[in-house]
This record gives C-alpha cells, structure tokens and sequence, in this order.
C-alpha cells in the first residue's frame, strides 16, 4: 500500500530536493484521516515491520486517533533494532548501509514509501534468514523477532552463544 497524504501543511524544499515529493502532489493527495482509515484495514491484524520502526509507530497511533481508528496495534517490528543485533560488527545500521553491506537492492527512489517497504522487505527476509540457524528450534515468528528486539545489544553475543551451543 502506497499513498501520499494532504496534511495540509508546506513541504519544505529541503524535503522535495531529498525524496521528490513536491507541494502539488500533497495537494492533490487525500486528507490524513482517509488514507489512515484503507492503511488501518489494510493492516488489520498483521504484523507491521519499519527501519526505526519507533518513529512510525508513534506516528501510526497518533494519526489512528486524530482519525478516531479504534485499532489495537501490535509493536512494530524494527529491522534497525533487529540488525544492531544481528550484525553488531557494523559501524552503522542505517537503511543505506545495510543495503549496501548486504548487498540488497534499491526497486525505485530511496526515501519513498514503496521502495523502502520493498527494501525493507528484503532486509526483514535477509535478518529472518540469518537468525534462523541460531534459532533452530524456533519458528523466525514475529513472536521472536520482538523477543530478539528486546534483547540488550551487550547481551546478545552470549545469549546466541547459548543458543549455538
């Protein structure tokens, strides 16, 4: 699902020069509380995944309730949190340097709603797949995904030691 939202707000240059979104196409797009309404069906009961996933969160909620959208929302998923984890060797975890270092690739303009959900995506598989031999016994669920984001970073390379034991 993508859509621009009419917000009814300016969109500063800096923001047009850095993802391509100009004042006309917000103009043009629905107000917040309808596209918020299709997002919140189109969701349901699924789990949401997001890079940084705390800011969308907190977004999500708030738009939900200006929009009067009743709607229990499960904790995002965190592709950051997951790769600060996963990959704690790496200086940064940055959507950009995780496509660079993983060797994933870009379908359309980085800074977009569809192609960073695609991106996204393909991380979210990428961390699936790479925790999955250090939890042979488990299902890669959204179940664990969350217990894995809960864990402090220090204390991952002993708890995957004990797993891999």
């Amino acid at each position: 699902f993508e859509s621009l939202v009419n917000c009814e707000a300016r969109v500063p240059s800096h923001i047009t020069a850095f993802t391509g979104i100009t004042q006309g196409m917000v103009d043009e797009a629905p107000p917040v509380a309808d596209v918020m309404r299709v997002v919140a069906g189109f969701i349901g009961e699924a789990s949401v995944v997001a890079h940084n996933a705390s800011f969308d969160q907190r977004f999500f909620i708030r738009e939900c309730r200006l929009a009067r959208i009743g709607m229990l929302v499960q904790p995002f998923i965190c592709t950051l949190r997951l790769a600060r984890r996963v990959y704690p060797e790496l200086r940064s975890h940055s959507l950009a340097e995780l496509v660079r270092v993983l060797g994933l690739t870009w379908q359309g303009a980085a800074h977009r709603a569809a192609a960073d959900a695609d991106v996204t995506a393909a991380l979210m598989l990428r961390l699936s797949q790479d925790l999955e031999p250090l939890y042979a016994d488990e299902l890669v669920s959204d179940r664990l995904l969350r217990r894995v984001m809960r864990t402090p970073v220090g204390k991952m390379p002993a708890r995957l030691e004990k797993l891999c034991a």
